[in-house]
């Protein structure tokens, strides 16, 4: 693989895990207060998320999705 090759894959790769985090963040904040309003007003679920959880819940769906190919062989 050339050099501008590898470049562009790490750039798309790059930019689909950012869009990942703000997708995961923007729709959290989005969907959980309407959902559980109850549970968001008593402080029993976060209304918003911070970036780091936004990242272990990308890399938990990821592994998710991962998981459920390597069995669908």
């Amino acid at each position: 693989m050339n050099k501008s090759k590898l470049f562009a894959v790490l750039t798309l790769g790059l930019g689909i895990v950012a869009l990942a985090f703000f997708l995961i963040k923007l729709l959290w904040a989005w969907t959980i207060p309407d959902l559980f309003p109850g549970a968001v007003k008593e402080g029993l679920v976060a209304a918003e998320i911070s970036w780091l959880t936004s990242f272990k819940l990308a890399l938990f769906f990821g592994l998710l999705t991962g998981a459920v190919k390597a069995n669908s062989k």
